[in-house]
């Protein structure tokens, strides 16, 4: 996959197929869409072409007040455009300046004279251009007008949800991990640095890793316990994650994610893990006592390993279908 960007020279093709947006989450929508254009490229010939932004519109656009918080990094992004067969990735820049153009200006500047269009195929509600003052409808009369096809794709559902960057959030920011891992298609991922603690979980036999955001905008799951699993370099472990203020030893504290991985002992720090959220086990809790805490923390480690066999056996259930269709 090619990539391109801070305003750099895209090869033209004008037999390119070609979809424009932010594409956070590059959920089961998003793949949909991505995968048209890939298919669409493949059988006439041409390239599939992701045009995003970087940084996200909202984060320019958005104010103190409603400053997004981050499903997927523009490096998650383009991995996971690459791992669905785009041929080009195409960042461009995202000022306050560039947001003032028209939807048509922007067609025009980028798309038909940098990049070069035959089809475009977005989302059922996609709006560009200043103020998003352009629709599909705008898109079709562009097309009309500059000789290239548009296809609207329809809504995406799982169950009776619509899947949506915005559905997504809030089922993390609730703690539903399965459900956002139902409309991603995959784990809500999130990366960080390990940092130096208080050394308090050691001390309960529990030593666990303090997590520095490596993107501090990316969205993080409401309070409490969950069952992950962790990439290290090449190592791949579960373990448990807690999101919270540590109630038990103060109240009003720093919200911080500390990770316990199970049968490991070595030195973590300054590390980066990869983090999967795979089930909340449940909210966090004040307890009266230490004793009480360390009681309920062995109970979570028995349910954590427990899973592990689950989960490894679904792995191996999606691994034996998808070689009996290749």
């Amino acid at each position: 996959m090619l990539v391109v960007r801070q305003n750099q020279i895209v090869p033209f093709d004008r037999n390119s197929v070609v979809t424009v947006g932010s594409f956070d989450g590059v959920h089961l929508a998003h793949q949909a869409l991505i995968v048209e254009i890939v298919n669409r490229a493949r059988g006439r010939g041409g390239r599939s072409v992701v045009l995003t932004f970087d940084p996200h519109p909202k984060q320019v656009l958005g104010g103190r007040e409603h400053t997004i918080q981050l499903l997927t990094t523009l490096e998650e992004r383009q991995a996971l455009c690459e791992e669905l067969g785009v041929d080009v990735f195409y960042v461009v820049p995202f000022t306050y300046e560039f947001s003032r153009q028209t939807s048509k200006q922007f067609y025009e500047t980028y798309v038909l004279s940098k990049v070069g269009v035959s089809e475009v195929v977005e989302g059922y509600d996609h709006h560009f251009g200043r103020d998003r003052e352009g629709s599909v409808e705008e898109l079709v009369r562009l097309g009309k007008e500059f000789g290239f096809t548009v296809t609207a794709m329809k809504p995406v559902s799982v169950g009776s949800e619509v899947v949506s960057s915005t559905a997504i959030r809030k089922h993390l920011l609730r703690g539903d991990v399965e459900r956002a891992y139902a409309l991603l298609g995959r784990p809500y991922a999130f990366r960080g640095t390990v940092q130096r603690g208080d050394g308090r979980g050691k001390n309960l036999g529990f030593p666990t890793a303090n997590l520095r955001p490596s993107v501090p905008l990316k969205i993080l799951p409401g309070d409490g316990i969950y069952f992950v699993q962790v990439n290290l370099e090449n190592d791949s472990r579960y373990g448990l994650a807690s999101m919270g203020v540590r109630p038990t030893f103060q109240s009003g504290g720093v919200r911080t994610l500390e990770v316990y991985l199970f049968n490991f002992d070595g030195d973590l720090y300054g590390k980066a893990l990869d983090l999967r959220f795979l089930r909340r086990l449940r909210d966090e809790k004040q307890f009266a006592t230490v004793e009480d805490l360390v009681r309920q923390m062995n109970e979570d480690r028995e349910e954590g390993l427990k899973l592990i066999q689950e989960y490894e056996t679904t792995l191996r259930v999606s691994a034996a279908r998808l070689t009996r269709k290749s």
